[in-house]
């Protein structure tokens, strides 16, 4: 179980080096491709999914994924350097995975040594990969890699999108639909290749059936249930203003995990002046303050936040000016004051697709109960009207709002977390093939 303050950063990487007597540096080789657990540093041909390795070696006429697989050991045996009947690769490993690879390579004379890592190394980054953590990592991995001195902000960044998704498909019913999807994502074989999506489709659809019990929408304006906070189509505009305070609250989080990373990166000067550090930090925080402020009718944090706000801003200046001059100094001051109101702006979003989210609700359930009451088989075509209506609604809407729930993650909240860009982690991997490597026959084709 790892502490709060690993939990909240890429996995730890320790810089190793793979010795072996030269005459067993094969043998420690093997073992170490097959754990795919280490980065060797220099070049490497790419992976080949349809290399394996043999645990001895293979005849001149094996097949031909066996002798790709010896051809790429021998090009990263190649690469050892050698010194007094000694052989040895350095790379880079899980902290973690060291005990379990240096019990491995015991039993055929290899060891794993831990070295200092040297000042200014380009660390790795891996994201965490086991249980429900590992299975909500790729709406992080999807935008880039988090640099190895970053926070791993995969908790929040998944909170932040569930609350949006809710805010903007909050209705009872298409979120119990929602978990019925991941349910099946979760069970049924055909859908093997989807699972690892379970997790966020039940977080969506638990968001969904939060909100639409704050909506009062159970697949639509049905009554079925009461509005526990307002209905969206009857209160657009605090629909709205709340809509908006959520973007603040968000923009403020994404502001101070990167102050936090900012000063990771480059240490504190770095990070005091950058706009996406501690001094744009400075600017929505003091701005939120201003505004609840005046929304309590409350003077203290209306003076509060403006001097923090004022502060961010003077730092801002301040940076730049010392950079660049203070003509470019005040432009980039009025360059930040505008990107943020934009970035607000944006969130503004929320209200309109939860807006859009309830017309549609509404629509379906106005000519279910018009059809429902007609002569004939309107009854049937009233059930044919509502399921129809309500599947298309579920389909149409969970894509759009998924999107843009994505949208807001990546550019508004991701672009003042990130800064630069990781290096992923590619462990050295080839498989070891169980059965017995036979020659191919006289006068055959070496086959897979």
């Amino acid at each position: 179980m790892p502490s709060l303050g690993e939990a909240l950063r890429p996995v730890r990487m320790e810089r190793i080096a793979i010795v072996a007597p030269t005459e067993a540096l094969r043998d420690v080789l093997v073992r170490v491709a097959d754990a795919g657990v280490v980065e060797f540093d220099g070049r490497s041909a790419p992976p080949d999914p349809d290399a394996v390795l043999s645990p001895r070696p293979p005849p001149g006429a094996a097949r031909p994924a066996v002798l790709l697989g010896e051809a790429r050991l021998g090009e990263r045996a190649r690469a050892a350097a050698v010194h007094s009947g000694l052989s040895a690769l350095t790379g880079w490993a899980p902290a973690t995975a060291v005990p379990g690879m240096t019990d491995r390579l015991a039993p055929v004379g290899g060891g794993v040594v831990v070295l200092s890592r040297p000042p200014g190394a380009d660390v790795p980054s891996l994201l965490r990969a086991e249980g429900l953590r590992g299975s909500l990592t790729p709406l992080v991995e999807t935008y880039g890699t988090v640099p190895y001195r970053d926070v791993d902000p995969t908790p929040a960044a998944v909170g932040a999108y569930l609350l949006m998704f809710g805010m903007m498909f909050g209705d009872v019913g298409h979120g119990l639909m929602l978990l019925a999807v991941a349910f099946a994502l979760r069970r049924l074989r055909p859908l093997a290749r989807f699972r690892a999506a379970w997790p966020l489709a039940a977080g969506a659809g638990l968001a969904g059936i939060g909100f639409g019990l704050l909506y009062g929408e159970f697949f639509g304006p049905t009554g079925l249930v009461p509005a526990i906070w307002l209905r969206p189509l009857d209160r657009p505009v605090p629909l709205l203003v709340a809509a908006v305070g959520v973007g603040a609250v968000l923009l403020m989080g994404a502001a101070l995990l990167g102050a936090v990373n900012r000063v990771r990166e480059g240490g504190w000067r770095a990070g005091l002046y950058a706009p996406t550090g501690i001094a744009g930090a400075g600017l929505p925080a003091g701005l939120g303050l201003v505004a609840g402020g005046w929304y309590a009718g409350t003077t203290w944090p209306v003076l509060l936040g403006a001097a923090v706000a004022s502060a961010g801003l003077a730092l801002i200046f301040a940076g730049f000016a010392g950079e660049s001059g203070v003509v470019e100094a005040v432009m980039e001051v009025f360059h930040t004051v505008l990107g943020l109101g934009s970035n607000v702006a944006s969130f503004t979003r929320l209200a309109a697709f939860g807006l859009a989210h309830a017309a549609v609700g509404l629509i379906v359930w106005n000519t279910t109960r018009a059809l429902w009451h007609a002569p004939g088989a309107g009854t049937v075509a009233a059930v044919v009207v509502f399921a129809a209506g309500n599947l298309l609604a579920f389909t149409l809407e969970g894509v759009v709002v998924a999107v843009q729930a994505l949208r807001l993650e990546y550019y508004e909240l991701f672009s003042k977390v990130f800064q630069v860009q990781g290096r992923p982690f590619r462990p050295w991997h080839i498989p070891i093939v169980t059965e017995e490597v036979t020659p191919c026959p006289p006068g055959s084709s070496p086959s897979r």
